[in-house]
């Protein structure tokens, strides 16, 4: 999907790590919600309370999965998938653009 249609943007944008991570809530009517977001290279470590589907629009990654020691290597058009109640590790290599999309 290039585009979404009849949606409510947030205007605050949620901030991590000092800036280096930002993101707008994108709501739409039927309840869903997705993050449009930028990531700055760095290593970051999150959290979710709901399952997330992770789009990699572009940019260069790497992930490490829960109980997973190993790292899985995501370019831009590839996505990934975050269980609930989990946390997750992440190797920015290069400015990454995504969209993450909640689960209930």
């Amino acid at each position: 999907m290039e585009q979404f249609e009849n949606v409510t943007i947030v205007k605050k944008a949620n901030v991590y790590f000092d800036g280096k991570v930002t993101s707008r809530a994108v709501l739409f009517p039927n309840g869903e919600k997705k993050t449009l977001g930028i990531m700055m290279p760095g290593e970051y470590e999150f959290g979710t309370s709901e399952k997330e589907i992770m789009e990699i629009l572009a940019g260069d990654l790497e992930v490490q999965f829960p109980g997973d020691d190993s790292w899985i290597h995501i370019t831009g058009g590839q996505s990934f998938e975050v269980p609930a109640n989990a946390s997750f590790k992440l190797k920015i290599k290069e400015l990454t653009d995504y969209c993450c999309s909640y689960i209930k």
